[in-house]
């Protein structure tokens, strides 16, 4: 997911907030009519008195009314909207017009202020002048949109993404939800004993599925706790299956996206069963500096089964890490004629994923 300029960045800038932000309108129409006049109060004299003091009030009057009649009328009506023979008619009105009312002015003042340095203008000059005013008041308006724009980007991208997350969660639910429920069912006949183990310990897991699986995020020892669960359901339901998951680093408070592992774990498992032989699955954890690496190794079976079409697993694992960790993660699968692998690591302090 690509953005032109990242939301939270504009929202920790102060300069860009406050050309944008509506709450700093005020100070921004204060700053620019201040500025105004002391540039006017600072610029030579051209008429005695009181008559300068009226001419320098005719052209702060002008250039406020330029200004703001091009930002909040030409700007949004016919710049925006793409009519650009319309906006280049109304602004050439703009400036001819006001180049009579300059004269105007001035031919008045200089009958009545005498006396008076010449202030004649022609009309290139004063065109350029009053052009450059627009052309300054349309940057403002047309970045004060791009910000605008890009914000409202970024959050319809993180909307997007966010209910994209949601649904790949929702679908790995049912479908580990379906193959426990499978096993259960197949164990009644076999061991009615094993069976009821089964489902009171899937009934620990769905309470874990249901409350905390909901959340953005969840302990890591929280996490390797529900395999563990599974794992040990899966020794009750498989004699000849055992397992190791290994915890190493600074695990405590460490937080993670739920059900972040059980799609690995369950493809080890599903993909594990040998009749002849003990197989075996292990689990590796370890946290150091705010990387998170996680490992999981399991044994194949002699005899290789038919790979049923179709599974959700691995594929929606690594949608969600490809959205929550885009640039800061490394997936690795290696596919030995003894062992199959699955190697992760993550940078923990992820902006997007923590920023949600």
């Amino acid at each position: 997911m690509s953005i032109p300029l990242h939301a939270k960045a504009i929202d920790t800038n102060w300069m860009l907030q406050w050309i944008v932000a509506a709450k700093y309108k005020f100070q921004r129409h204060f700053f620019v009519i201040v500025f105004c006049i002391i540039v006017l109060y600072y610029s030579p004299a051209d008429y005695v008195e009181p008559f300068e003091t009226y001419n320098r009030l005719v052209i702060f009057i002008q250039i406020i009314l330029l200004a703001y009649w091009n930002m909040y009328l030409l700007v949004p009506n016919f710049l925006f909207k793409k009519k650009y023979l319309s906006y280049g008619i109304f602004a050439l009105l703009g400036i001819v017009l006001s180049f009579y009312i300059h004269e105007c002015f001035a031919f008045y003042f200089k009958h009545k202020a005498l006396p008076y340095q010449d202030d004649t203008i022609n009309f290139i000059t004063f065109s350029f002048m009053i052009m450059m005013l627009i052309i300054a008041s349309a940057a403002v308006k047309i970045f004060q949109q791009w910000i605008s724009d890009t914000q409202l980007i970024y959050e319809l991208e993180l909307a997007k993404t966010n209910t994209e997350l949601e649904q790949l969660k929702n679908q790995i639910n049912p479908h580990f939800l379906f193959n426990m429920l499978n096993n259960a069912n197949v164990l009644i006949e076999d061991d009615p004993k094993k069976a009821s183990q089964v489902l009171v310990k899937l009934s620990d897991l769905l309470r874990y599925q249901l409350y905390d699986s909901s959340r953005d995020k969840v302990l890591l020892t929280s996490e390797i706790h529900f395999l563990e669960d599974f794992l040990n359901l899966e020794k009750v339901r498989r004699d000849n299956f055992n397992f190791l998951i290994s915890k190493e680093g600074e695990l405590s408070g460490v937080q993670v996206p739920p059900l972040l592992f059980i799609s690995f774990v369950e493809n080890a498992v599903k993909h594990n069963n040998d009749a002849a032989k003990l197989s075996y699955l292990n689990l590796y954890f370890d946290v150091r500096h705010n990387e998170l690496f996680f490992k999981c190794v399991n044994s194949k079976p002699a005899v290789k089964a038919v790979s049923k079409p179709g599974g959700l697993g691995l594929a929606n694992i690594k949608r969600r890490l490809a959205l929550m960790f885009p640039s800061s993660h490394v997936l690795q699968i290696d596919d030995h004629p003894d062992t199959y692998s699955v190697t992760l690591s993550l940078n923990l302090n992820n902006e997007l994923y923590y920023s949600r």
